[in-house]
């Protein structure tokens, strides 16, 4: 398999970025794949490792040394049918996973490991190019009828395998169009729009049906679902932002990142919006370090933004792995991202002491250095005397992460039991305390990565088909 010295012969080539004045100009998204012969020579990189600890890092336990191979040979339409084994949607993860299958590649011990995320998304680009992804149709249909509560990547994925075994799937959605994170909470300049609906219209032409602008708990009963549907799965996600408590933040200008995030796509996609969140010609202070964080600092930079400030709490990370995070577990980095190199000021150990308005609008933000000390085994941040600094900022953006599900609704309408965190709990086999209710993604184990979520949902559905059939034939390979 693979090729024995390609590691050698060739070095790791990334996707380019688009230029920066033309990529601020539009949301497309920002990076221009290589050539397909380039692709090629990457794939020859993997070295077909006899224990492939890349598959171990995915959370899919995708066949990579399978698909590099085929890809090497130029055989595309065998690389898709190996990768479209273990993932559902590989032209989401090829686009916004972290990859944590290449902090596990085995080249990465002491090399650029082998570009996993990108041979994904050139194999599953041809499939689409070339007609080989199919509506997956089932050959019979077992008459039994499954609510899926949420559109985003878990119950995408829950619907499209128990569609394939037969079961009727009815995704239920409260936004306009379905999703849920992958269109409302991920920018286009990291993922396109068209590439969800390219997903979805082959799901309803395999017969799952969307529900869209309705919301279980509010325009329907979730008790109701329980008497029509013989199952119901709950993937509505964590949707509970984490709130900035401090003095002045009941001012005008400031916003949670989700809230924002999702303005802005509706805008470009001419959907109807509540208000109007614009960063045009302002001073933007991002809070939180993370992966929303950029997305916002992205987001503004195309909005015209004057200024763009990124703060978080804990400390730099390192460039490169260190003796800390030994290989094969996926280090946590100082990441770049495109969104920072367009333009963003970013400040590190630092807290957000208060927020000053004027006339009701926020106006500046007064931050402080910090130091993270032990305090009887637990690290806490200690201010630093005399290291306030003072931002002039005219809009606030909260990125700082998701707490749990929302518990109005359907939580409670179900009665569902919570586990300590806020999340709906459930045991291995994905059940809640109610009979015939399930969950999946975020909402049951908190905010994660979009490959936990389409690993979740295909994990749930298993374990509903067995609910249903007593057994089931739905793969999962971790």
């Amino acid at each position: 398999m693979a090729t024995k010295t390609g590691f050698k012969t060739y070095e790791r080539q990334n996707f380019k970025l688009r230029p920066k004045t033309q990529r601020l100009n539009d949301d497309n998204e920002v990076y221009k794949p290589l050539s397909e012969s380039l692709m090629v020579d990457q794939a020859k990189r993997c070295m077909g490792c006899g224990t492939t600890f890349c598959s171990w890092g995915c959370p899919l336990g995708n066949l990579i040394s399978y698909w590099n191979d085929f890809s090497h040979q130029e055989k595309w339409e065998e690389a898709y049918e190996a990768l479209s084994r273990t993932s559902n949607f590989p032209e989401f993860t090829s686009r916004v996973c972290p990859a944590p299958c290449e902090a596990a590649c085995v080249l990465g011990v002491n090399r650029e490991p082998v570009s996993i995320r990108e041979i994904e998304y050139t194999i599953i680009e041809h499939a689409f190019e070339n007609g080989w992804v199919k509506p997956r149709r089932p050959k019979t249909r077992t008459g039994k009828r499954i609510a899926v509560v949420g559109s985003g990547p878990a119950g995408m994925a829950v619907a499209d395998e128990l569609n394939a075994v037969g079961h009727e799937i009815v995704v239920f959605e409260r936004n306009l169009e379905p999703g849920g994170l992958l269109r409302y909470g991920i920018p286009n300049f990291k993922l396109e729009k068209s590439v969800i609906d390219r997903r979805i219209d082959l799901m309803k032409d395999a017969g799952v049906r969307f529900v869209t602008n309705t919301a279980v708990g509010k325009d329907v009963k979730a008790t109701d679902l329980l008497e029509e549907f013989d199952a119901i799965v709950l993937t509505g996600g964590s949707t509970v932002p984490r709130d900035l408590t401090v003095m002045g933040r009941e001012l005008d200008g400031i916003h949670y990142a989700v809230d924002y995030l999702e303005n802005h796509t509706k805008r470009i996609h001419d959907l109807p919006t509540e208000t109007l969140i614009d960063a045009r010609g302002k001073n933007v202070l991002v809070i939180g370090g993370g992966d929303t964080g950029s997305d916002c600092i992205g987001t503004a930079n195309r909005q015209g933004a004057n200024k763009v400030y990124q703060v978080e709490i804990l400390p730099k990370a390192p460039d490169q792995r260190d003796d800390s995070q030994p290989w094969p577990i996926y280090p946590r980095l100082n990441k770049v991202t495109s969104s920072h190199k367009e333009g963003c000021e970013q400040f590190w150990e630092v807290s957000t002491k208060r927020l000053v308005g004027e006339n009701g609008a926020v106006k500046k933000a007064v931050i402080e250095k910090i130091n993270w000390v032990n305090s009887d085994g637990r690290m806490i941040p200690e201010p630093v005397e005399g290291s306030e600094v003072e931002l002039e900022v005219d809009l606030v953006l909260l990125a700082m992460g998701f707490l749990s599900p929302e518990h109005d609704g359907v939580v409670n309408d179900l009665g569902l039991a919570l586990d300590a965190r806020g999340n709906v709990h459930s045991n291995e086999r994905h059940e809640t305390n109610i009979k015939g209710v399930f969950t999946a993604g975020d909402m049951a184990r908190g905010q994660s990565l979009v490959v936990r979520a389409i690993k979740e949902g295909r994990t749930a559905a298993k374990y509903v088909d067995e609910y249903l059939m007593g057994e089931s034939y739905i793969r999962t390979f971790k």
